[in-house]
């Protein structure tokens, strides 16, 4: 028996919108909430490198990604649309960028 699964995907920045650098405490409590609420979180080290632009100002980011694979319920996607929120004021940002996508996990 096969269970519907989902991917949340979590852009994090390194630094805040003003250019300062986000402790790395922050990064690691965003892990351990992941983990303790669905005993499973992955994260990549790789810098990803983003442009983008808001109210006619550019914004260069270095961003990492964490993501996890959960079931694809409606109270996950009730978490995840509120610790989107949650991410946005811990790490002062305009917006986090978060995806998800169904999977299949084989």
């Amino acid at each position: 028996m096969t269970s519907s699964f989902r991917r949340f995907e979590i852009l994090l920045p390194l630094r805040y919108n003003d250019g300062t650098t986000i402790p790395d405490e922050s990064f690691g409590q965003v892990i351990v909430d992941l983990r303790v609420r669905f005993r499973t979180v992955s994260s990549e080290s790789q810098i990803i490198r983003g442009i983008w632009e808001h109210q006619d100002q550019i914004f260069r980011d270095e961003l990492v990604r964490v993501f996890v694979d959960v079931p694809d319920t409606p109270e996950n996607m009730q978490f995840f649309q509120e610790f989107k929120q949650t991410l946005m004021e811990r790490f002062q940002q305009i917006d986090i960028w978060m995806t998800s996508y169904p999977i299949q996990v084989i």
